[in-house]
């Protein structure tokens, strides 16, 4: 799930994993973060949610997706698409 907020010369953008599937840590990975692990992890919220969100310039499409500390990645099925990549796989598109 992703939530966009405005600003000024861009937006506050919240991923969210509603019901995770795995029991260990998970980030967000991406174009915006140079795809690292340790720089966006979800948090666990109190309601079972993990979320974080990143302030992301305007004007850009960026690629992403979630890797569980299992090493097993995945795709946001809210994001505003996803495309193929170099590995053979997809990743997911946000557009800011």
């Amino acid at each position: 799930m992703l939530k966009r907020e405005p600003r000024e010369r861009g937006a506050k953008v919240t991923f969210a994993l509603p019901l995770c599937p795995t029991t260990g840590s998970v980030s967000v990975v991406g174009d915006f973060n140079d795809w690292d692990p340790t720089v966006h992890p979800l948090k666990k919220r109190s309601n079972g949610t993990r979320s974080v969100s990143v302030d992301l310039p305007a004007g850009a499409t960026y690629r992403f997706k979630y890797l569980a500390e299992d090493g097993s990645w995945f795709c946001d099925p809210a994001a505003d698409g996803e495309e193929w990549n170099d590995y053979a796989t997809t990743n997911s598109v946000l557009q800011v």
